[in-house]
């Protein structure tokens, strides 16, 4: 029986036969999520039993992995790295920042998290993400693992019984 996560790591797997090779790019980041990245790689995770090493150029990468909100400064950089990787490519936002700004998401040197400016396909949150979370997010990334959590859209009858617990209060008079 072939299911949809077979489908999904046999897709991965054709597009990227061999081992995923990764850039590590800090965007503004205050260094948390690139300890926690560099945890990764080293022996006690092991990253590389999934076939994930860390290259020192974006023209060997399969994947940019993203930390730290992107501040205005980076932006024209940011483009220009996503340019020199080769396609197929991937994004991976690392952290709370990279994934939506952070707290530093409505500041002026700020645009926001790395979807602003770069096509994210996965996006691991956490301030900063553990280690543990870090592997869970690219093994999921190669089919290696099912998704825990789904997204889960509000029907119009949850409303309605919303509304019907928990009555409106009549606004006070002056």
């Amino acid at each position: 029986m072939h299911g949809p996560r077979d489908a999904l790591r046999d897709l991965f797997l054709q597009v990227f036969p061999k081992s995923l090779w990764v850039y590590h790019v800090n965007a503004g980041a205050c260094n948390g999520c690139d300890i926690e990245v560099i945890d990764v790689l080293t022996p006690y995770y092991d990253a590389e039993r999934f076939g994930i090493k860390l290259v020192g150029s974006p023209r060997h990468a399969d994947v940019l992995l993203v930390s730290g909100p992107v501040t205005r400064q980076i932006v024209p950089h940011l483009k220009r790295l996503w340019d020199a990787v080769p396609a197929p490519k991937l994004v991976f936002a690392i952290g709370a920042c990279a994934c939506g700004g952070g707290i530093w998401h409505d500041t002026y040197a700020v645009v926001g998290g790395a979807d602003k400016v770069l096509p994210v396909d996965y996006y691991i949150p956490g301030c900063p993400p553990r280690p543990e979370a870090i592997v869970y997010g690219v093994a999921l990334a190669l089919g290696l693992v099912t998704k825990k959590v789904a997204a889960r859209h509000l029907s119009d009858e949850f409303f309605e019984e919303y509304g019907r617990l928990n009555p409106t209060l009549p606004a006070e008079a002056p």
